[in-house]
């Protein structure tokens, strides 16, 4: 099958979630995915916190009155959500299922908590890829070689890696990254293996009509 005519065929999008320890390599990886892919969109999130300079409602978050976002809490109209010092965040649920109707993929930015509440909400949808160090002493190393963080920062980020890492039984997948290029690789070929998927490939059975 070419190249074009795969692409023809219309599919469902997929919900893709990264979970990583601090100095994973999450961010350098998530941007290499969305780098001249425009089959994946961001998620936008919802919150009750004010704007920040800058800022826009609906590109970088929807900002809403915590009464409303209460209300669509009970109204069952995020996929997930919480409270984080006092501020709500969470997910809406209609502009993500009407990206995957159009067979667009959503990243979601989001830690191990919002990933099993999208696991439970959606689990046919979610890809969820867990990103291990190859050691806790190779995580320290990076942490320190940024030269950003604090004796005291470092620490805590080590306590939060090992709470982080130990939901990797969580995940549908696990990637070790101990070379960031092949950890790269191997997201991509697992979010290509995903699209690929025949319960997601919604226009089969008419490309196999006319074959």
């Amino acid at each position: 099958m070419s190249h074009s005519i795969d692409q023809s065929i219309a599919r469902r999008g997929l919900m893709l979630v990264l979970t990583a320890p601090s100095g994973c390599g999450k961010s350098t990886i998530t941007q290499a995915l969305m780098k001249d892919d425009p089959s994946i969109a961001v998620s936008v999130s919802a919150t009750t916190r004010s704007p920040r300079p800058g800022e826009e409602d609906g590109v970088h978050y929807f900002f809403m009155e915590e009464g409303r976002f209460k209300e669509k809490v009970n109204n069952q109209e995020f996929l997930e959500w919480a409270e984080v010092f006092g501020r709500f965040y969470g997910t809406p649920k209609e502009p993500v299922e009407q990206a995957l109707s159009a067979g667009k993929d959503v990243f979601f930015d989001i830690d191990w908590q919002g990933a099993e509440q999208l696991q439970n909400n959606a689990p046919d949808d979610l890809v969820w890829i867990c990103i291990l160090p190859p050691s806790q002493q190779s995580l320290e190393d990076r942490l320190r070689a940024r030269a950003q963080d604090s004796e005291d920062t470092i620490a805590k980020r080590m306590a939060e890696a090992e709470s982080e890492a130990s939901h990797w039984v969580d995940a549908d997948y696990v990637v070790v990254n101990d070379d960031l290029d092949k950890a790269t690789q191997q997201v991509q070929a697992i979010l290509q293996a995903e699209r690929l998927k025949r319960v997601r490939r919604t226009g089969l059975a008419d490309f196999v009509a006319t074959l």
